[in-house]
């Protein structure tokens, strides 16, 4: 009797302690098989049929075109220095050129890496005042004026988060300081309380990323923005004494996701409140839109490196992808309502309204086939495999953004975007 009396007892103590959600991360992690633990990485193109050789050569192709080719959107000058351009608008953004470092440190692309990082200390990064150490978010690559000196929060996570990989693979002895560099960003991200209207990158009150970390855009997000899987690497290599913070970052984005992704479409908008719920902005009614695409890249990110919440994940998946198959797998556009209906709302890209069938979502919705079990879903693998990087048939180009998602989810598939891991003993401070 005293048994069963401290069994009920202490079920309802975990009750108390404990959410639905975590309950159900410690049953899944029993049997996590995440890379993070493993250091595997599913290269789902072998599945699909295609060789190994195919598939370094069309990642290989795919970098080419991005940065190196005649359309390419990475710049050199001089020396020591480089950019990423958003060439449809004439500047060069935090979006690009921190991904553009994070695709550098995955293919070991060293020189790449540390052109964009001095190129965006050099103009970007503010040295002084509330804003220090925070970068300005665009300037105008003929002028090189800032077009605005105000943050855009997802720069500044893959910043830090590729600073931090940096550090892992090549060492903090090789010219710049890696680790250096992305603790003067976290730690002056922890001391912006307000002053100057300046605020800390994550809402620090609903643990969640800010859309802009000033003013009252700090008090609603991006859900594009959600990156749980890079909060997981600062627990894990920042080591500035915020791991738990970050790890319940991670946590609040994946249930944040449960409720921004509608039930049926699995589609979000581009902009939610901290709830989930769509928030409207003066310039744009609610939507699924451009910054959407990388939603299910991070999902499947988060799901690969740390597998936290995989039955979620692999529904969620398989949601969208029955959504877009149903909207023809070599047809579906690329805005969309939340229901799946088409929008009134068409935003430009760049100069042009239109709806098209994007490479950037196809590429972005053919990494989501990792979480679907089934093997249909391997038709999203070959579509992105037949893709090509080039303009449409109206004439519309963009090599920046649908550039940049291709090359991602080619390394997704192919197993190159991985967690780096520490590789030097000196990545850390001694």
């Amino acid at each position: 009797m005293l048994v069963r009396k401290l069994s009920v007892l202490l079920l309802l103590i975990g009750l108390v302690s404990a959410s639905v959600f975590a309950q159900t991360q410690k049953q899944v992690n029993k049997k996590n098989n995440a890379a993070a633990k493993k250091g595997v990485y599913v290269n789902l193109f072998r599945k699909a049929g295609y060789s190994h050789a195919d598939i370094d050569q069309k990642v290989a192709k795919a970098y080419y075109d991005v940065f190196e080719g005649p359309n390419r959107v990475f710049f050199t000058v001089g020396d020591t220095l480089g950019y990423v351009s958003d060439i449809k608008n004439h500047d060069a953004r935090t979006e690009g050129l921190s991904y553009g470092m994070m695709i550098a440190v995955q293919l070991n692309k060293k020189d790449v890496f540390d052109r964009i990082w001095r190129w965006s200390k050099k103009y970007l990064q503010h040295q002084d005042g509330p804003r220090e150490a925070y970068f300005a978010w665009s300037i105008n690559t003929g002028t090189m004026k800032r077009n605005s000196e105000g943050s855009a929060s997802d720069g500044e996570l893959y910043y830090i988060t590729s600073l931090l990989f940096a550090s892992n693979k090549w060492g903090n002895d090789t010219g710049i300081d890696y680790y250096k560099e992305a603790r003067r960003i976290l730690d002056a991200m922890w001391k912006k309380d307000g002053k100057g209207n300046i605020y800390n990158l994550i809402n620090t009150e609903h643990k969640q990323i800010t859309f802009v970390p000033e003013g009252r855009n700090y008090n609603w997000t991006d859900p594009s923005y959600h990156l749980p899987a890079f909060y997981e690497a600062w627990a894990l290599y920042a080591k500035d004494g915020h791991e738990q913070f970050y790890r319940d970052c991670a946590d609040t984005s994946r249930v944040f996701f449960h409720r921004a992704c509608d039930s049926v479409t699995a589609l979000n908008s581009d902009y939610t409140e901290f709830s989930g719920k769509p928030h409207p902005t003066p310039w744009m009614p609610p939507g699924f839109r451009y910054d959407s695409w990388r939603v299910p890249m991070n999902i499947t990110m988060d799901y690969v490196w740390f597998g936290k919440d995989k039955a979620w994940q692999q529904q969620y998946a398989v949601r969208l992808q029955n959504f877009l198959r149903s909207k023809g797998i070599d047809t579906f556009e690329d805005q969309f309502n939340l229901d799946g209906s088409r929008p009134a709302f068409i935003l430009k890209a760049g100069s042009v309204e239109k709806l098209r069938h994007s490479l950037g979502l196809v590429a972005t919705s053919a990494s989501a086939s990792i979480m679907n079990k089934d093997n249909a879903s391997l038709d999203f693998v070959r579509a992105l495999w037949n893709a090509k990087l080039e303009p449409y048939d109206d004439g519309y180009f963009d090599p920046y953004y649908d550039g940049l998602l291709y090359l991602f989810s080619l390394m997704h598939l192919s197993g190159k975007y991985q967690l780096i891991t520490p590789q030097h003993t000196n990545h850390l401070p001694q």
